[in-house]
């Protein structure tokens, strides 16, 4: 399955922004990405709409990761997900340029929540997405997977347009 994932540049540079800003305890910033989902021949493109940064109340103190989540924060983009019939992508940065790689952290611990997001839209598609300042990475889950897939490509529309192709 093609994945093809679009992203305006306003909204990348905010969500970039958002994931900028220092915490009080937490060493990085994390968020969700809720998106519209269009499939065709070619594939699924997934259209982001909206950030979802997650609350400083929502961060638990973690010294072993970057930033860790609370339950509220996964249940209230769990909640987003079921109430508007959207797409849930959680959104952090490694910083630097070039395409970032998810680290063990980022595999183990989406692993454990996003596939979760299928039981209140499983006709959705829901993943993760890691950005560094110039290009982004993400995985995908669908219902009946048995595991994650690659995105297949991100766009960025803006000007200039630019594409990240990863197959």
């Amino acid at each position: 399955m093609r994945v093809r994932f679009k992203i305006t540049t306003g909204l990348l540079a905010s969500i970039r922004a958002d994931l900028g800003r220092p915490h009080a305890f937490a060493y990085e910033r994390v968020g969700f990405v809720s998106a519209a989902v269009a499939r065709s021949a070619w594939g699924v493109l997934i259209l982001a709409q909206e950030h979802h940064p997650v609350a400083d109340e929502d961060y638990l103190p973690d010294p072993s990761v970057g930033a860790m989540m609370g339950p509220e924060a996964i249940r209230k983009a769990m909640e987003l997900a079921f109430m508007k019939k959207v797409s849930i992508f959680h959104v952090h940065s490694h910083g630097g340029r070039g395409i970032p790689r998810f680290s063990g952290v980022d595999v183990r611990e989406s692993a454990k929540f996003v596939p979760d997001f299928l039981k209140v839209a499983p006709e959705m598609i829901h993943g993760s997405i890691v950005l560094s300042d110039d290009a982004a990475v993400g995985r995908f889950w669908v219902s009946g997977n048995s595991g994650p897939r690659d995105v297949s490509e991100f766009v960025e529309v803006g000007a200039p347009m630019r594409k990240w192709r990863y197959s």
